[in-house]
């Protein structure tokens, strides 16, 4: 079982409850909950419900370190073998979904990498970030819908695919073979309506800086972690960085991660529409449970046997 949806959607809460009713166990697929001490703006899922609920790849990288999709993919195979030789049910939960169909379909073969190329595109993001983002929009306007506008990395990696392959990472995506899928899935998705998504997103905003958001990135960068360390463009946290900085205040900084979550939200709607796969659930969260273990039943089981 996959369950996928935007942020603040109400992933976590459907994924425990489900596995607790199949006899299953979660395995996060979040690029951000992968790290230590980053707890409270990746909202992981509280200590009481991991304990009730085994949940796999939470807290299992250094935040100095970069963790990729492709070690991602490593170690969500290793969680799901062992769930199954329990006999249990591996249930992936998925915010980053970049992660989820690499998981499922395998890291389609990017072109290799040229040094040359990415320093000249490293120097004209330094010169002028919105025109580097302007040239991804003409080449791969999917690929920029998807990346966010200050994300250094992604943005020049996917340029940088698109003159090298001379067509668009979109393209190749697509173009990856979908027909022999590395597990048999069913793919559940959340999709609130906007205005009640955008509440959601600003409770969560506010409570993660009530609850000491500013704080714990305190502390991560009086443990030597550095600003600039991938982690910490994790949303909430480079705006926490701003507030200990002096560029922000604390409720500008809520004001600003409230709106890069928007942002967030809908450029993961975009991408989940491209899934053909997704069944999506629809009511109240209290309908949710109900509708997904009914409609797995429907199709004969929990869509969790190995490709």
């Amino acid at each position: 079982m996959v369950i996928v949806g935007p942020t603040a959607s109400g992933k976590t809460a459907l994924g425990a409850a489900f596995a607790r009713s199949v006899g299953g166990e979660v395995v996060s697929a979040d690029a951000f909950a992968v790290y230590r001490g980053l707890d409270i703006g990746t909202a992981k899922p509280e200590a009481a419900l991991r304990a009730a609920v085994p949940h796999h790849l939470i807290d299992i990288a250094d935040p100095g370190e970069r963790y990729s999709a492709g070690m991602f993919v490593r170690d969500a195979d290793a969680a799901i073998a062992a769930i199954r030789e329990r006999g249990r049910v591996p249930v992936v939960v998925g915010g980053t979904h970049f992660y989820v169909r690499a998981l499922l379909f395998g890291l389609f073969p990017e072109p290799p990498k040229d040094a040359a190329l990415r320093q000249a595109l490293e120097a004209e993001w330094a010169r002028d970030q919105a025109a580097t983002r302007a040239r991804l929009q003409a080449l791969d306007p999917a690929a920029a819908a998807r990346i966010a506008a200050n994300d250094r990395q992604r943005t020049l990696r996917a340029l940088e695919v698109c003159l090298v392959a001379k067509r668009g990472m979109s393209q190749l995506w697509s173009e990856h073979a979908r027909d022999n899928p590395r597990y048999q899935y069913e793919m559940l998705g959340l999709s609130p309506a906007r205005q009640e998504l955008h509440v959601r997103i600003a409770r969560r905003v506010e409570w993660m800086f009530a609850a000491g958001l500013v704080d714990e990135v305190q502390r991560l960068l009086a443990g030597g972690l550095s600003p600039e360390a991938h982690a910490m463009k994790a949303i909430g946290y480079r705006e926490s960085c701003r507030v200990l900085a002096g560029e922000l205040t604390v409720e500008q900084a809520k004001e600003a991660a409230a709106a890069a979550t928007r942002r967030l939200a809908k450029r993961q709607m975009t991408w989940l529409r491209g899934e053909a796969a997704v069944r999506w659930l629809t009511g109240g969260d209290r309908d949710l449970l109900a509708q997904a273990i009914a409609g797995v039943e429907a199709r004969g089981g929990t869509g969790t046997g190995a490709g």
